[in-house]
C-alpha cells in the first residue's frame, strides 16, 4: 500500500503544472482528492487526465487568496469525506520587475496569492488534519525562498515569507501535534507555464523573460518535481529541494551566507558587458 492510499488530500493550484502532477500521482497512489484552483476549465482537464485512477475526487473553483472561500472549501471537503489527512499548498504566481518599476498593487497581488494563499490553506485545513493519525502540511516556497535575485523582489518576499511561516508552523506542530508533518518545498526551475502567465513590470521585455526561463532556467519536468515532493512529504522532511539548481542554491547560500548578494550582481554585470 502507498503512503497516500485511502487518505484524503487537498491540492491547491491543481489545474496546471506541479499541482496537476501532484493530483495525478496522488490519484495513482489511491488518494481521495480535493482539488482546488481558480480556473474551472483547468480543473476539468486535470480531472480528465486522472480518469479512473482515483475512486473519489471533488473539485472547488476557489481563489486561494479568498480566506472565507478556503475555509468553506475545507469544511465542505471534510463533510464530503469525513476526514482530511493532508494539504499541499502549491498555488502561486510569478512576477518580474525591479522595485522602482513595480506597482504597489503588483506587490500586493503576489503576496495575496503566494503568501496569504499558503496561510489560508494551512489555517483552513489544519483543524481537520489534526484529527488524522498521520497528517501532512506541505507548503511550496521556491529556490527564490532561499536566495534573492534582482528583478524578483515581490516574488522573493512572498517565497521567503512562506519559508518563515512554514518553519515556524513545523516547530509548533512538533510541540503541539507531532503526528502532523510539516514540509517546505523549494523548487528550482520547473518546466511549467508559470513564466507565460506571469505579470511583469512595464519596462520588462516579456518575450525575452519567457524565452530565458524556458530555455535556460526550467530544467525539471513537473512529473519529476511531483515525485520528489511526494517522497519528501512521506518522509516528513522539513526541506524538500526540487532540482539540481535548488540543491546548488541551498549549498551556495549555506556556504556564502550573505555573500551571494555580491556575486549575483557581479555576474549580471559581466553578462551584460
Amino acid at each position: 500500500m502507498s503512503y497516500f492510499d485511502g487518505r484524503v488530500v487537498a491540492v491547491t493550484g491543481a489545474g496546471a503544472g506541479v499541482g496537476r502532477q501532484l493530483a495525478i500521482q496522488l490519484a495513482g497512489q489511491g488518494a481521495t482528492l480535493s482539488l482546488i484552483d481558480r480556473d474551472q476549465h483547468a480543473l476539468n482537464q486535470t480531472i480528465s487526465l486522472i480518469g479512473t485512477q482515483s475512486g473519489v475526487s471533488r473539485m472547488s473553483v476557489v481563489d486561494v487568496s479568498d480566506r472565507d472561500a478556503m475555509h468553506a472549501c475545507a469544511a465542505e471537503t471534510f463533510d464530503a469525506f469525513g476526514s482530511i489527512d493532508a494539504v499541499f499548498n502549491n498555488a502561486g504566481v510569478l512576477y518580474t520587475g525591479d522595485v522602482l518599476d513595480a506597482e504597489f498593487d503588483d506587490f500586493a497581488r503576489v503576496m495575496r496569492t503566494n503568501f496569504w494563499g499558503v496561510v489560508n490553506g494551512s489555517k483552513a485545513f489544519l483543524p481537520f488534519i489534526f484529527r488524522s493519525h498521520e497528517g501532512n502540511v506541505v507548503n511550496v516556497s521556491s529556490a527564490f525562498g532561499l536566495m534573492s535575485a534582482p528583478g524578483y523582489s515581490a516574488y522573493n518576499a512572498a517565497k521567503f515569507a512562506v519559508r518563515g511561516f512554514t518553519e515556524s508552523l513545523r516547530q509548533e506542530m512538533l510541540i503541539l501535534h507531532p503526528q502532523v508533518k510539516v514540509s517546505c518545498v523549494f523548487p528550482g526551475g520547473i518546466k511549467t507555464s508559470i513564466a507565460r502567465t506571469a505579470r511583469m513590470a512595464a519596462p520588462i521585455d516579456r518575450q525575452a523573460v519567457i524565452e530565458s526561463f524556458e530555455h535556460n532556467i526550467a530544467r525539471t519536468e513537473p512529473e519529476k518535481a511531483a515525485q520528489v515532493i511526494l517522497r519528501g512529504a512521506k518522509q516528513g522532511r522539513p526541506r524538500i529541494l526540487v532540482g539540481a539548481d535548488a540543491r546548488i542554491i541551498d549549498v551556495l547560500t549555506r556556504i556564502s551566507g550573505s555573500g551571494y548578494q555580491r556575486l549575483i550582481p557581479a555576474t549580471n554585470r559581466a553578462n551584460r558587458s
